[in-house]
């Protein structure tokens, strides 16, 4: 994404800021289900069944159109099972992937980028741990009927037995983990009846999405191959959550057959009390993944026959990987990434929010617009979301208002593409200089990372001192 007059590829930035056919249609009809949860559906008023409607028309085309349509009008009669809420949440579901795909579609004609074909699905899995699957699936159940203003501790609390007898199955880790922070945020939030402001989109998300992963064999496991070549690392994202943290490395793959490049990510999640934040994060991850000491160095490492999923996902060994030869990831994204290719989306993993294309912009100009910054580059003003930057990092807002490139995942938030920086370059003394947001990953020697990394030190010191003392007990 640099502009053509700064010598760059091609950009079509005008499409960036035309709305795309359909989106705003099918996102109304999954507000107004949204709203139906609001209130809860043990006992549907109007409104209510006006919202399942509106969702059984959006998906009356599709191979969901009949279950739909039968599970909108026994909910509205108050008279759902769970088959009736797993049938909702699945087109919800449905109807996001389709925004997920449209506005995907758009960004890669904005970019100039190609994207894999889509994999064959491998054969779904055998039930599961089936019982845990239906123990899960009845409390989400009952969160629905009771809706976000009608939950309270007691309810919150039934999924706490589930996720402790999930956890110690690999298996069932990821339902485990999305049930206990959605248990979490609802669990700060009780009563539900007093709360003044709903986080209406997201618990839907996170109700909907954990409905779906209680049935067995909706996700299959993922199909694996092993890659081996030189991995060059663009930048780290870091995802997180009051009890969990993830850093999700974005890098480019040049295969070691001479195959084409690829976007891939690899990731590295912990748990962790809410009361590490800041530096503690990296404490947490650093063991995990020699990757991120690579990303701090400015190197990139060498693969050898490490797993990977066809949507592009490493599932990091340390014991195949090999700290390579220096490479910096402004060099990567103007000579690697303008040829690399992205893998298909996974199913369940299409949903808008999950929009994170790399791109690099360069040759823009910087401006303010209602305390927001804002890039404007070949005729497009383009949101930054600093907000996303971890504060585990060196990268400030006030570096990103005083650069001159960036490099960054294109998201889509609220209605509007926006620029998540991972990276800038800025001028200090007349040379340039890069900041990267995973700077301290594997640890530095920057005066303010050392001191944000001693007090997270200290803070988890007296943690484990806690910790410590009431297991003696």
């Amino acid at each position: 994404m640099v502009p053509d007059d700064e010598g760059g590829g091609v950009m079509r930035a005008d499409l960036l800021g035309d709305s795309v056919d359909g989106v705003d249609e099918v996102l109304r009809a999954v507000d107004g289900f949204d709203e139906v949860l609001v209130a809860g559906l043990l006992r549907p008023q109007p409104a209510q069944a006006e919202g399942l409607a509106a969702l059984a028309v959006a998906v009356a085309g599709s191979p969901l159109a009949a279950r739909v349509a039968e599970a909108a009008e026994k909910t509205a009669a108050g008279a759902a099972g769970e088959d009736h809420f797993v049938a909702l949440a699945a087109a919800r579901t449905a109807l996001l992937g389709s925004v997920h795909d449209a506005l995907a579609q758009r960004v890669e004609e904005a970019v100039g980028r190609a994207r894999a074909e889509e994999a064959a699905t491998p054969a779904g899995s055998v039930e599961h741990a089936v019982n845990l699957h239906a123990a899960a699936r009845s409390w989400l159940c009952d969160l629905a009927r009771a809706g976000w203003q009608g939950i309270d501790h007691e309810l919150v609390g039934g999924a706490a037995p589930v996720v402790s007898a999930m956890l110690p199955d690999p298996a069932l880790r990821r339902l485990a983990t999305l049930l206990d922070g959605f248990a979490a945020e609802l669990a700060a939030c009780c009563p539900g009846a007093t709360l003044e402001r709903v986080p209406v989109r997201r618990w839907a998300d996170l109700w909907s999405r954990a409905m779906l992963l209680t049935v067995p064999g909706a996700v299959s496991a993922p199909a694996v191959t092993e890659v081996s070549g030189r991995l060059l690392p663009l930048g780290v994202d870091v995802q997180e959550h009051a009890t969990a943290v993830q850093a999700q490395v974005h890098a480019v793959l040049e295969p070691a057959d001479g195959g084409t490049p690829r976007l891939v990510r690899a990731s590295v999640y912990a748990p962790k009390p809410d009361t590490v934040v800041g530096a503690g994060l990296w404490q947490s991850l650093r063991p995990r993944m020699a990757l991120l000491a690579a990303v701090s160095e400015g190197r990139a490492m060498d693969l050898d026959a490490m797993p990977m999923t066809g949507a592009g996902d490493l599932l990091w060994d340390d014991a195949r990987a090999g700290a390579g030869e220096p490479a910096e990831a402004f060099a990567t994204a103007r000579v690697a990434l303008p040829a690399a290719v992205a893998f298909a989306t996974a199913p369940l993993d299409r949903h808008p929010a999950g929009i994170a294309v790399p791109v690099l912009l360069e040759g823009y100009g910087v401006e303010e617009d209602e305390g927001r910054t804002v890039f404007r580059v070949a005729g497009l003003r383009l949101p930054v979301d600093t907000d996303r930057m971890p504060a585990a990092g060196p990268l400030t807002p006030e570096a990103v208002a005083a650069s001159g490139a960036c490099v960054g995942l294109l998201r889509w938030d609220a209605g509007e593409f926006l620029l998540q920086p991972l990276a800038v370059e800025r001028t200090v003394r007349k040379k340039t200089v890069a900041v990267h947001a995973g700077a301290w990953a594997g640890g530095t020697a920057d005066k303010a990372g050392v001191r944000a990394e001693k007090a997270a030190t200290d803070a988890v010191k007296v943690l484990r001192e806690r910790a410590g003392k009431l297991l003696r007990k």
